[in-house]
């Protein structure tokens, strides 16, 4: 009887089947989730001495799977070092300084949140857990390990303040910086940052007085967006600042508040050239003593130029006692508001008087427009605010102390006038230039030594007509 030549074929492939079957289980036997899990030593003094310190975990999972490392002592009281973490299939060593996922005891007062802590002296069971990925499978091994002499007290933060909460970081000179303000408890490393919506850090700068870098006590970060370095803050919006304190041991505490970035940007403006002619127009007027200011007396102000011969760039021949009159044009190119001061355009200054002769001060952030000459004992003696108040965006602080702003891609006019009555022969003809300053901050290069014009000045006692201006 002949047998079919399919049973032969099929009988062929069961025998090479069991015996790929056979092979592959003795090539690769059936392994657990978990070959091994061990310590190494059993006995640990987390304090830091460099004697038994810390531990050596070492195991092998076979798949991927969730590992969680738990020590249990012997009231039932649970401390994790790592929870549900995913890993592939590998072989795994992990050093254990006796440092724990952060945990409170009963009835403790912490200031803060405790990230990571020292377990508590005792005997403990440590169980490593396993969840396979791909089917559920869970597999645990356990084993002893003494702590001992891990009795560091965490490093406190019993002091933590933000000031101001609402920072507007574009150098008005209003609120453009926050501090903080930590006092630790024991030595530590410490860092302060922002973080915003998307977990971005953005550091700020320690500023020591009297602290070394992590010593105990009082320390101060101060933050101006990165502005006074020429940059761009981080964008308006709500952060939350973060301090984080260290010990030598690995436990760390965390602080936070809130702080809101608003109206902030690195301030830019510029004068910029007249619509024809001369970038600064300068021109000569006659005086009137209605004009005159002190701090007692506010004299009235001179119109705005508009005379179209004061576009031209020629040397200026004026009496001693007149007025060197200009007008220029403020252009706020930058992203915020550009806050000024008095005093406002049309005053008039005597020429031995400054800003503060008139009870306008330098303060700190206010941009004004200068007039400097080169006879001028102090740089830019003669300011003006950068526009009109009418021209300009008004805020009233909750004192009632009202700020003025120019917008930002607004453009502003400010005049002047200064009454010429020092003649300096050594110096005649001089050279009278513009500038925009920022108080406190700079006089830019680009905003300094704008326009310069001839000033002739000229004895009307000795005056013939060759030399008037009419």
């Amino acid at each position: 009887m002949r047998i079919s030549i399919w049973l032969v074929v099929l009988a062929s492939l069961i025998t090479m089947g069991v015996v790929l079957l056979i092979g592959n289980t003795l090539l690769n036997p059936d392994r657990s989730l978990i070959t091994y899990a061990e310590v190494s030593p059993q006995v640990i003094s987390p304090n830091a001495d460099g004697v038994d310190d810390i531990a050596l975990f070492a195991y092998e999972i076979t798949r991927s799977a969730d590992v969680t490392l738990v020590f249990e002592d012997n009231n039932g009281n649970q401390f994790y070092f790592r929870e549900n973490q995913r890993r592939v299939a590998d072989e795994y060593s992990v050093l254990f300084s006796g440092v724990v996922d952060g945990y409170t005891l009963p009835d403790e007062d912490i200031s803060g949140d405790v990230l990571r802590r020292l377990i508590p002296n005792g005997e403990y069971t440590w169980t490593l857990t396993a969840t396979a990925q791909d089917d559920d499978e869970m597999m645990s091994v356990s084993g002893e390990l003494t702590v001992q002499d891990a009795d560091a007290p965490l490093p406190e933060m019993i002091e933590f303040t933000v000031f101001p909460t609402v920072f507007t970081p574009n150098q008005d000179g209003i609120d453009d910086r926050t501090q903080v303000n930590v006092f630790l408890t024991q030595e530590a490393e410490l860092e302060v940052y922002l973080l915003n919506e998307d977990d971005e850090r953005v550091y700020m700068a320690r500023r020591e007085e009297g602290r070394e870098e992590g010593e105990e006590g009082r320390h101060s970060f101060d933050y101006e967006g990165g502005v006074d370095i020429g940059a761009d803050p981080p964008p308006d919006g709500e952060y939350t600042v973060v301090a984080e304190a260290q010990d030598a041991e690995g436990q760390i505490t965390r602080r936070t508040s809130t702080l809101i970035i608003a109206d902030g940007g690195k301030p830019r403006a510029e004068i910029v050239p007249q619509v024809a002619g001369v970038t600064v127009i300068f021109e000569m007027q006659p005086y009137d003593p209605a004009y005159f200011n002190d701090l007692d007396l506010q004299g009235e102000l001179i119109p705005e130029p508009s005379d179209p011969i004061s576009l031209a760039q020629t040397e200026i021949t004026m009496p001693l006692g007149d007025m060197l009159v200009f007008k220029l044009t403020v252009s706020n190119y930058g992203p915020t508001p550009i806050r000024t001061s008095g005093p406002f355009p049309g005053t008039v200054y005597e020429q031995d008087q400054s800003d503060a002769a008139l009870g306008w001060f330098e303060r700190s952030g206010v941009w004004r427009v200068g007039i400097q000459c080169e006879t001028s004992v102090e740089n830019y003696p003669w300011r003006w605010a950068i526009g009109a108040e009418d021209a300009l965006e008004t805020v009233v602080a909750p004192d009632g102390e009202i700020f003025y702003y120019l917008p930002p891609g607004e453009q502003s006019v400010s005049w002047g006038a200064i009454r010429m009555t020092d003649l300096m022969e050594t110096q005649n003809p001089q050279r009278c230039w513009a500038g925009l300053i920022h108080e406190d901050v700079e006089v830019s290069l680009l905003n300094q030594n704008v326009g310069p014009r001839e000033v002739r000045l000229v004895d009307p006692l000795n005056m013939d007509d060759s030399t008037t201006d009419d």
